[in-house]
């Protein structure tokens, strides 16, 4: 009896958004790939698109040999449960194509493994493959790959944007050199590696064409008009800020979590990282447990960085082990220092050090008494450790585990808020809140303390 393996990936740019899958069928003996399969499935969830993966390389594997056992290996933890039979099925959309997949093989002859994101790249290469051919408005093919279909746009890209404007060339289009120059950047943009899955929602304007399933678009939409086009948009991309970022890919999205309650949390006391390193209390972990379930059901988180302090550590740690991720440790995602504050309530503060927090409380630049850090230098910090992880995690979708004073500085860096906006957001224990970052440097907050998962 042959054996097969079956490595299924799909993902989604906006959770929902453009979406699309990648499945390969292996030759479990020798190793050799034996079908690629992937497609464009326009707007879904990552859920539906890893299932629709996961049915399309059962379906080749069956084409090959319906006799043969097979192994499939996915990077989602929720569908190889789900099909392991150890989690229940709620999702209405994710029922049929569950009960799909189910039909096509025996049980008797499968069986399922959770394997680490980087063991599924293949699968994952083309998902991306066929979510950039949908971009472009095409259907992936293994005849046309992304880099190919790069070339060309970048090709019609420098043509647009380097096309004479009637007044000449200190017209509209600028001074002599700029066309040449804005080609050069429109086909730096289009050559750009692929982005990842599964980032927040493309803005408007990216121009995905939605697909019926097989080759064919949506009605009324050609392909090489929707090509076309969006040569046309690729070439703004250069003038166009903002709106076009979808054009340049999916974002860097930070989910940003506040850690459990600790015992100091429920008698709001100074608790930074410069004190003890409080553990997460009974309702803490309790509440740790909740977010994970509520990240697990989401299925786009595919990293987690965390601050060194306990309580952000034993938070990540809950949502890993649910995830099957490991979890990265970020000393830039560190509390603030309050100083002589630390374990303090504001009024015992008020109390002792009237003086330096009537100062703190009108001044970033002021820091707590006996030397904690200011608000402008942990500003200064987060938008270090902000651009350095962006750089790390583009395209991808991030947990960042971390706590008050951070969160609330990611939040009014991307809002452009003034520094005393820090005092007017409520950000409570293993609340939720987000924001993406696009390549154009731009930044869309998504989310703000949302603990509808703790209800």
């Amino acid at each position: 009896m042959r054996e097969f393996i079956v490595e299924a990936d799909g993902g989604s740019r906006g959770n929902p958004g453009p979406a699309g899958y990648g499945s390969v069928v292996i030759d479990a003996a020798t190793g050799e790939t034996l079908v690629e399969a992937a497609a464009y499935i326009g707007v879904a969830t990552n859920n539906v698109a890893e299932y629709r993966g996961l049915v399309a390389g059962l379906r080749a594997a069956h084409e090959l040999d319906p006799t043969a056992e097979v192994h499939v290996r996915m990077d989602s933890k929720l569908v190889v449960e789900q099909m392991s039979g150890r989690w229940k099925i709620k999702h209405p959309d994710m029922k049929p194509l569950a009960a799909e997949a189910a039909r096509i093989f025996p049980a008797s002859q499968l069986t399922y493994e959770w394997i680490p994101r980087e063991q599924n790249k293949h699968a994952d290469r083309l998902a991306n493959e066929a979510m950039d051919a949908g971009k472009r408005g095409e259907q992936w093919s293994a005849a046309a790959s992304t880099a190919e279909l790069d070339v060309r746009a970048a090709r019609a890209a420098a043509r647009t944007v380097a096309a004479p404007e009637p007044s000449g060339p200190t017209g509209p289009s600028g001074p002599p050199g700029d066309a040449a120059a804005g080609a050069a950047r429109a086909r730096a943009a289009m050559a750009a590696p692929s982005s990842s899955r599964r980032g927040a929602a493309d803005s408007p304007g990216s121009g995905a064409v939605e697909s019926l399933g097989g080759g064919a678009t949506k009605a009324g939409v050609g392909v090489g008009a929707a090509k076309e086009d969006a040569d046309v948009r690729a070439a703004q991309v250069v003038a166009s800020p903002g709106w076009a970022a979808a054009d340049m890919g999916a974002p860097a999205t930070f989910v940003l979590l506040r850690h459990g309650e600790t015992p100091l949390t429920p008698q709001k006391r100074f608790s930074g990282s410069g004190g003890s390193d409080p553990s997460l209390s009974d309702i803490g972990l309790e509440q740790a447990e909740r977010v994970a379930a509520a990240l697990a059901r989401r299925g786009t988180i595919q990293d987690i960085v965390a601050s060194p302090l306990a309580r952000t550590r034993e938070t990540a740690a809950a949502v890993a082990t649910l995830l099957g991720l490991e979890v990265t440790i970020e000393d830039g995602l560190r509390e603030t220092d309050f100083g002589a504050w630390e374990g303090l309530t504001f009024g015992e503060v008020r109390e002792r050090y009237p003086d330096d927090l009537t100062k703190w409380l009108a001044d970033p630049d002021a820091e707590p008494t006996g030397g904690g850090e200011s608000f402008a230098a942990t500003a200064t910090r987060i938008a270090a450790t902000r651009d350095k992880l962006v750089a790390a995690y583009a395209g991808r979708t991030v947990l960042l585990v971390t706590h008050v004073t951070p969160i609330k500085t990611f939040v009014r860096l991307a809002l452009g808020a003034p520094p005393e906006s820090l005092f007017r957001m409520e950000l409570s224990a293993a609340s939720l809140s987000a924001v993406a970052y696009y390549a154009d440097g731009n930044a869309s907050v998504r989310l703000l303390n949302d603990t509808s998962h703790l209800r």
